[in-house]
């Protein structure tokens, strides 16, 4: 199966800004792409990639003063295949989880642990942990939420998304 990708990003700018794009396809993937990797910038800047601790690819610009359009255009082959299903795959207690997993407990700007546990709790406590409960997760949230680029917006935190059903 070929999966058409790409973006045409513009920013209009009143100075010169430094940005953060974490626009890249994730490294694994690279070798699935039909062509080379490349974001283009018009007009042309100077870029400089990096991989930050989750090996996504981050590319640095400073955007100059006015319009700035990003982009990129491309393929990816892909097998078409769902991911496995593990039936069997238990859940950890936190004092297990190795220490590589602890930040991804933490709450942050944009999810709110201290709004969202009890919701968390209610909706899939008396589920039984692993994969049936990860499993209803995925399924609440693949028939809740539904990603709009008229309705997107930087600021919306998980609590915000749930409570709107975006």
């Amino acid at each position: 199966m070929q999966i058409k990708i790409g973006y045409r990003i513009s920013f209009e700018s009143s100075m010169a800004t430094p940005m953060i794009l974490m626009l890249s396809i994730h490294p694994s993937r690279v070798p699935d792409l039909a062509n080379p990797n490349e974001i283009t910038f018009d007009p042309p800047i100077p870029a400089q990639s990096y991989s930050d601790h989750f090996g996504n690819i981050g590319t640095r610009i400073v955007a100059p003063a006015g319009q700035l359009v990003i982009s990129t255009d491309n393929v990816v082959n892909d097998s078409g295949q769902p991911d496995r299903v593990e039936p069997d795959a238990a859940q950890l207690p936190v004092e297990a989880l190795p220490d590589s997993a602890l930040e991804f407990l933490l709450g942050s700007r944009y999810c709110e642990t201290d709004r969202l546990s009890d919701t968390a709790w209610s909706l899939f406590g008396k589920i039984a942990p692993g994969w049936e409960r990860v499993k209803a997760i995925c399924d609440y949230v693949h028939n809740r939420f539904t990603f709009s680029y008229p309705d997107a917006c930087s600021t919306r935190t998980a609590w915000e998304g749930h409570d709107q059903g975006l």
